[in-house]
């Protein structure tokens, strides 16, 4: 009797074990397994701004790969479900659904665009799964702020306010915008127009195109009739290389600028070197064609191995900075991993990613505030 007492409560106990095991198991935050981490993103790897998600995308990977090559994260593995949303608003947003409710990812990262992640949001703020940096330096994505979003990159009232700052500096005043006209675009333009007000100044004169489209023809007549001595173009690559080539064409040579957004490598492959010489433009990452900071020499490893070749970009370093603070947070954050706590890690840390500085607070998601301001030379080389 004895004997079988003790069995029974074995039994009892081994059960009872199973189901708290079972419990715990099921008390995790999706996409976290023994051995894995779950992490999407979406960003346009077609259309006429696949370059941007892919460069970016390849840093990302870049990292991981390295990463994972090294243990991981606490044991864990990382793996990235990047899907493609051709930097259209609604395709983002089926994106988001499906990487939350379909492939149960643990977080969200280098998600593309300022109008696609602000319906995102809508999305994965009601699901509580964080974001973690966006091609994106909207205003509308920084105020108020949403907890389970945090921006890697300065903000285009930064970058905008950098320009303008410089510009009347050495004496332009007469400054026109040209635009996308999506959030993006209307932020970007609104930081010009603060900027050139906290001078006293306003727009000589404003014109938009819209997204995906390169007809800039009325945007050219509309600003050369102001004759400005400069420009500052918040648009993409090629909207912006019909702009100015259409803008010269009609006798018109002010200093154009663009902010960071366009991928200088992209424009100078648009427009060949010789076009797109003396063209400004604001960046928001470490410059990628050196090492002298660890964390660009720490980029060209990565890349090098990875993708076996050496086409560094400002998008494939921010994808791969972008991997590096998500992976230092998940560190930091402890193998009992869960959403609320990554997101209390992030706000309750700074991180030194390698001479790029992120830190953020409850009351402030915006992790940059760096702002270089370069020029493409008579080779295409990007010069600071």
């Amino acid at each position: 009797m004895l004997i079988h007492f003790i069995k029974s409560r074995l039994a009892a106990l081994g059960a009872g074990l199973a189901l708290a095991a079972s419990g715990l198991a099921l008390a995790a935050d999706p996409g976290i397994s023994d051995t894995t981490i779950t992490l999407g993103m979406s960003a346009p790897f077609s259309g006429p701004n696949e370059a941007y998600g892919k460069e970016m995308k390849e840093g990302a990977l870049a990292y991981f790969a390295q990463l994972n090559a090294a243990g991981g994260i606490n044991g864990r593995k990382v793996e990235l479900i990047a899907i493609d949303d051709g930097y259209e608003t609604e395709r983002t947003v089926a994106n988001t659904r499906k990487l939350i409710n379909e492939h149960k990812v643990f977080a969200l990262m280098a998600f593309y665009g300022s109008s696609p992640t602000t319906e995102a949001m809508k999305v994965f703020a009601e699901a509580k799964v964080p974001l973690i940096g966006t091609i994106s330096g909207a205003d509308s994505l920084r105020s108020p702020v949403n907890r389970y979003m945090f921006h890697l990159r300065a903000s285009y009232a930064d970058e905008t306010e950098a320009i303008v700052n410089h510009m009347v500096g050495i004496g332009i005043t007469n400054i026109a915008v040209f635009y996308q006209n999506d959030g993006f675009g209307k932020s970007g333009k609104d930081g010009v127009t603060a900027a050139l007000a906290r001078h006293k100044l306003k727009p000589v004169a404003e014109a938009s195109v819209e997204r995906n489209s390169l007809k800039v023809e009325p945007a050219v007549a509309q600003i050369a009739k102001a004759n400005p001595q400069a420009v500052i173009m918040v648009t993409l690559y090629k909207p912006t290389a019909a702009f100015v080539r259409q803008m010269r064409a009609a006798g018109q040579v002010p200093q154009f600028t663009t902010l960071s957004p366009i991928g200088a490598d992209l424009l100078v492959g648009e427009m060949g070197a010789r076009e797109a010489h003396g063209i400004g433009i604001s960046q928001v990452m470490p410059y990628p064609w050196n090492d002298t900071q660890p964390v660009t020499k720490d980029y060209h490893k990565a890349l090098q191995a990875f993708a076996k070749h050496t086409n560094y970009s400002y998008y494939g370093i921010e994808g791969f900075i972008n991997a590096k603070l998500m992976a230092e947070a998940i560190r930091k954050t402890g193998k009992d991993l869960t959403r609320e706590k990554l997101v209390n890690t992030l706000e309750s840390n700074s991180f030194d990613l390698g001479g790029y500085k992120i830190g953020y607070s409850g009351a402030s998601h915006n992790g940059s505030r760096l702002v270089d301001l370069t020029m493409l030379g008579r080779d295409g080389r990007v010069l600071r």
